[in-house]
């Protein structure tokens, strides 16, 4: 069962990796190192998610907790909880010790997980290993206990976003809205309606787990041809979210815009602007952002960022596949929901998003390149990879080495990436550069070098 707890959540297939007595160990586990007496637990739409969600909460009973649940709603408003005290009727006011969303994110529909926060700050990296080793050494046995005290989080959720966003009323958006039968589907009409936002579609908005119409991840191009056919049909702006709504995509009738430079497109209309990225983001938009602040790279990963960017007390942080993180006015957690909100505050202000990207340096890059590989072989490859590449630095004309996060090499005319993934067995590459010419030198330069050590 090792292999299921991994960097930044636990993951695996349903009864084959997540059976009954995982998951409650896990549930039971988790409540011991929650030191508050309220936990918070929520759930994604799989069809094997409110099964999971009863054997989580029988393990969390066990360790003492008092589950608050809040059925089906998106991640973002999972980690919002963490944020407000919930009034909890004949109790009061609670402030709960962590949250957990059952959520398989953008796998398959037999996936499924648990993304946990603790004290307001992600579980992740050795906490995740700890207890994957306590989870698979225990032979303790719990009994079904399926207490819980049901709160409606999404009228809180819902109430606080309106209040934030009341200055859009009556906005006349022309939109498509694709929900890709996931969770932003609970959440997102209620909102639009709340706001009495004008001229929107919402495709695929019932929550389905079985994700009839289309994958839910928005960053591949394939899964985005419906809000497309919208875009040429007369809509202005595009909308789509993975299945558990922390991701996001956004486009309009000329480009899809990704995480980076939606980054770099907030932080244009920021004081000062602080902003975290990931080593598999544009050089061009470090190099604007610092024009006008300071950007800083960092290791790919949501709960990286997450850290970092209360540890740097930043105003933003975003990943290329669309994970973007607010600081400034909201809690610094991965909520597509709130990002989406955000977007539509900048076209209501006129920003012209095709005309500033348009203004940008020319780059030519690559989607993400990925390299099969094993979970023993990844992290060891790319130690030998940084041995060679500084051993050779001069002779393969190497401007300069990154390390945070795998290995980002930068050249006169680009750089290329190649780095460990931390959930699957695979190195992930990515490349760009200011010409074709140079990206394709750039690219089959390192895949050659990469050959040597796979």
């Amino acid at each position: 069962m090792k292999h299921i707890f991994r960097e930044y959540d636990i993951r695996g297939i349903y009864k084959k990796d997540l059976k009954e007595d995982i998951v409650k160990k896990i549930g039971f586990y988790l409540g011991k190192r929650i030191d508050k007496d309220y936990v918070f637990v929520s759930y994604d739409a799989r069809t094997h998610s409110p099964i999971l969600h009863n054997w989580l909460i029988s393990g969390l009973n066990k360790a003492g907790k008092k589950v608050i649940s809040g059925g089906m709603l998106p991640t973002g408003a999972n980690y919002f909880a963490n944020f407000r005290p919930l009034c909890i009727d004949g109790v009061g006011k609670v402030e709960i010790g962590g949250s957990i969303q059952i959520t398989g994110s953008h796998n398959p529909p037999e996936y499924n997980g648990f993304k946990i926060t603790i004290n307001k700050k992600p579980f992740y990296g050795n906490d995740i290993y700890s207890l994957g080793e306590e989870v698979i050494n225990s032979d303790i046995e719990i009994e079904d206990n399926e207490n819980i005290i049901s709160y409606d989080l999404k009228k809180d959720y819902i109430d606080y976003l309106t209040n934030q966003f009341s200055h859009l009323k009556g906005l006349d958006l022309n939109a498509v809205f694709d929900c890709g039968n996931g969770v932003a589907g609970v959440v997102l009409r209620d909102l639009l309606e709340r706001l009495e936002i004008k001229n929107y579609e919402i495709l695929f908005e019932e929550p389905d787990g079985t994700f009839p119409n289309h994958h839910p991840d928005p960053t591949e191009e394939e899964n985005l041809k419906w809000v497309k056919e919208e875009l040429k049909k007369g809509k202005k702006y595009a909308f789509a979210y993975d299945g558990d709504a922390d991701r996001i995509a956004f486009l309009d009738q000329k480009y899809n815009y990704k995480g980076d430079i939606l980054a770099y497109f907030f932080a244009k209309n920021m004081k000062n602007p602080c902003v975290i990225s990931e080593v598999k983001a544009s050089q061009v938009m470090y190099d604007e952002i610092n024009k006008i602040g300071r950007a800083i790279m960092y290791k790919t990963g949501h709960s990286n960022l997450k850290t970092l960017l209360q540890k740097e007390k930043c105003d933003l942080a975003a990943e290329v596949s669309g994970h973007i993180f607010f600081n400034d006015r909201y809690f610094g957690i991965d909520d597509a929901i709130y990002v989406t909100f955000r977007i539509i505050e900048l076209i209501n202000k006129g920003f012209n998003f095709s005309e500033e990207f348009e203004k940008l340096p020319k780059v030519y890059n690559t989607d993400e390149l990925k390299v099969n590989t094993t979970e023993e072989k990844k992290f060891k490859i790319i130690e030998e990879l940084k041995k060679y590449l500084n051993e050779n630095k001069e002779k393969l004309h190497i401007k300069e080495i990154i390390d945070v996060d795998g290995v980002r090499v930068i050249f006169e005319k680009g750089w290329g990436l190649i780095r460990a993934s931390n959930t699957t067995p695979v190195l992930v590459t990515r490349f760009e550069a200011k010409s074709k010419e140079a990206l394709a030198e750039i690219k089959e330069k390192l895949q050659n070098i990469l050959q040597k050590f796979l």
